[in-house]
């Protein structure tokens, strides 16, 4: 070999060394840092309120799963607040993982009772909701603080229950939906609401909260400045004696969720993140 094939090689091996010498040993590059699966988010459940149905999550679900989260949104019964949390409580046995629960007006009971009992349910979510605590009846908290429009704005329609006994559904009047419930929609769409709207019955609010997981579980509370069916002042009541993180959305009404998407979303992701 001669002296430029050697001085070459020898160049070569150099180079090789100092690389080796700078690079992380296999050992290290494939430690716990490197090979540690990232934390799963949390799976977030909404649970709707009266006179809607799972729809009135659409633009919030859209954002959050954009960031990743994975979202479910089951439909609400209706029946009543036993039947109802029962049905959620049930629900939540389904999921496996960490959930972030959150309840949207008379949804807001329901989730207070369903989540008793629910180790995996790290945050609840109340967004313009009754919070209500062991013992109270929302037609009890709603006469509270002044403000609401709803009791005048009922449709009460009788219906016939499975054991022949005479119940009573709940609707919103048309002309009085767009006023009461989503002011700040446009008419096109509440006229859609209206006609398409869940009712529930009469007896949630005569119903006895049982169990008030708000006590345990840390919560998130969105006031809706502008509610006429929820008082602001009751709102905000219950979000202050829960001692939950409040946020308050400006001339929102009843619909936030539907109305200020992004800054419900906002919300639950803060929820997810702080419960992690």
């Amino acid at each position: 070999m001669n002296r430029i094939h050697r001085r070459a090689l020898m160049t070569a091996v150099a180079a090789v060394a100092a690389i080796a010498a700078i690079m992380p040993t296999a050992s290290a590059a494939s430690g716990p840092a490197a090979t540690a699966p990232a934390s799963p988010k949390p799976t977030v459940v909404l649970v709707h309120g009266g006179f809607a149905d799972g729809s009135n999550w659409n633009g919030v679900i859209k954002r959050l799963e954009k960031d990743g989260y994975p979202v479910v949104a089951p439909a609400n019964p209706l029946r009543g607040l036993p039947t109802d949390a029962a049905y959620i409580s049930s629900f939540l046995d389904s999921i496996k993982g960490p959930v972030i629960l959150a309840g949207h007006s008379y949804g807001g009971a329901v989730i207070t009772n369903a989540a008793v009992g629910h180790p995996n349910v790290k945050a609840l979510v109340y967004v313009a909701a009754f919070v209500p605590d062991k013992g109270e009846q929302l037609g009890v908290l709603i006469q509270k603080y002044p403000g609401s429009e709803i009791q005048a704005a009922l449709n009460e329609v009788p219906f016939t229950n499975a054991d022949g006994t005479t119940g009573t559904d709940l609707y919103l009047r048309p002309d009085r939906f767009h006023d009461v419930f989503a002011a700040d929609l446009p008419q096109s769409v509440t006229r859609l609401m209206a006609a398409e709207q869940r009712p529930f019955s009469a007896s949630s609010f005569t119903d006895v909260t049982t169990g008030a997981a708000w006590h345990t579980i840390p919560s998130w509370g969105i006031v809706a400045t502008a509610d006429k069916s929820i008082p602001p002042a009751l709102e905000r009541f219950e979000y202050q004696r829960a001692r939950s993180h409040v946020v308050e959305v400006k001339g929102a009404s009843h619909v936030v969720m539907i109305s200020h998407p992004a800054a419900v979303a906002d919300v639950i992701e803060d929820a997810a993140e702080h419960t992690s």
